[in-house]
């Protein structure tokens, strides 16, 4: 199967539909599938689910998909640096399911090894365990969290080769490894194409039988915050 795609259009071609929903890797701008998420926006797709650590910035990222009101939940950890998030949220006009940052990438992980549940202890006593089961293990008490599969992952990787094998540079693998488990289909934008049989089989981190379609994308790489100070004096 033919899965590396000329360009983003191309790749979500006959994936998308409205209602449906979307993992999106990256942390703050980090590791973001640029292309992917332009492609989203251009599409027109709407009442999205999106489960993403945050939602970008309010011009870039996922905020743009905000921006356009193309989402309508997010399954998140963090909206501060967000203007539009956050005023989507305390407006009413955008679903949000808190989770901590630590049970989103396990929920993430969870789904994609095809497991329905599992207990953890954080959040236990917090709003996050409000409606949840609970359940005592060895004297400590636990709540019940689910797994979480998506109709469509979308990732951004550093190298990758046509048969979908990809690897992640430092931060910027964060959530990527996990959700492109845990779609039905996952689509993966790379910064290098390597030829075939030339990674190290020992450093690829997501395996090409997880990965449908990819592109090799241009990235911009934007820096979410920049914080400089002036030279002191020799």
């Amino acid at each position: 199967m033919k899965k590396l795609h000329d360009d983003a259009v191309a790749a979500l071609d006959g994936v998308l539909f409205d209602g449906m929903t979307i993992m999106a890797g990256g942390f703050g701008l980090c590791g973001i599938p640029e292309n992917l998420i332009l492609a989203l926006r251009d599409s027109g797709v709407k009442d999205l689910t999106v489960i993403s650590n945050n939602a970008g910035v309010d011009d870039f990222g996922l905020g743009l998909l905000l921006q356009t009101r193309q989402i309508k939940k997010m399954i998140s950890s963090y909206v501060g640096e967000n203007k539009e998030f956050e005023r989507q949220y305390l407006s009413g006009e955008l679903e949000l399911e808190f989770n901590p940052q630590g049970t989103l990438a396990e929920r993430c992980r969870a789904g994609g090894a095809g497991i329905p549940g599992f207990y953890t202890k954080t959040g236990v006593g917090t709003i996050i365990a409000d409606g949840k089961e609970h359940k005592e293990f060895g004297g400590e008490t636990y709540i019940l969290e689910t797994g979480l599969v998506a109709d469509l992952s979308i990732v951004k990787a550093w190298k990758g080769d046509e048969q979908g094998n990809l690897i992640f540079r430092k931060t910027a693998r964060n959530f990527n490894p996990m959700m492109a488990t845990a779609g039905k289909v996952t689509v993966a934008e790379v910064e290098e194409l390597a030829p075939l049989g030339s990674l190290d089989p020992d450093c690829i981190h997501t395996p090409g039988i997880f990965v449908q379609r990819l592109i090799k994308g241009e990235h911009e790489k934007r820096i979410e915050q920049r914080t400089i100070r002036e030279r002191e004096n020799a």
